[in-house]
């Protein structure tokens, strides 16, 4: 069972390589950066896979609109060098955090245990953080689908 933060309560501060959109080479980025700012915060399991590809392309779509109301980051566990490919393929406009170490996935409750064809294994649930401009968690979108993810930010923001 996830433990993500309460609606309402303090987000959980996070350190981490950002890469695309304003970060040219790696960067390190920390939550107090985005203060000030709406800060929709979306995890997804894996770099150029379909579910990410579709899930992150829909937010491409959409860059003019959702980038006039909040800031938006990726976050996956795999390297930057993955990211790097993933963002120059499909000329995604927002930066990535790389969370190698899994910290950022576990303050926010989605390093879950998953299976796939009978074998169980640790990995990241796809869900998204809507984080207020005093840092606060504004809402939670657990588990989402691909092709809802951008609709539901839409109407939270």
């Amino acid at each position: 069972m996830s433990s993500y933060p309460k609606t309402g309560s303090k987000a959980p501060t996070f350190t981490a390589n950002a890469i695309g959109g304003d970060y040219t080479t790696a960067t390190p980025v920390k939550l107090s950066d985005f203060k000030g700012r709406t800060l929709i915060l979306y995890f997804y399991p894996k770099d150029d896979t379909p579910g990410c590809t579709k899930q992150a392309c829909a937010l491409r779509d959409s860059w003019a609109d959702l980038s006039s109301k909040a800031t938006i980051l990726g976050v996956s566990i795999d390297p930057i060098k993955s990211h790097e490919k993933f963002i120059r393929k499909h000329s995604l406009p927002f930066p990535i955090l790389s969370d190698e170490d899994q910290k950022i996935v576990t303050a926010y409750g989605v390093w879950v245990e998953k299976s796939m064809y009978g074998k169980t294994y640790m990995g990241t649930e796809r869900s998204t953080f809507i984080i207020t401009p005093d840092q606060k968690i504004k809402a939670v979108l657990p588990k989402v689908k691909p092709e809802e993810h951008l609709a539901q930010i839409l109407a939270l923001i």
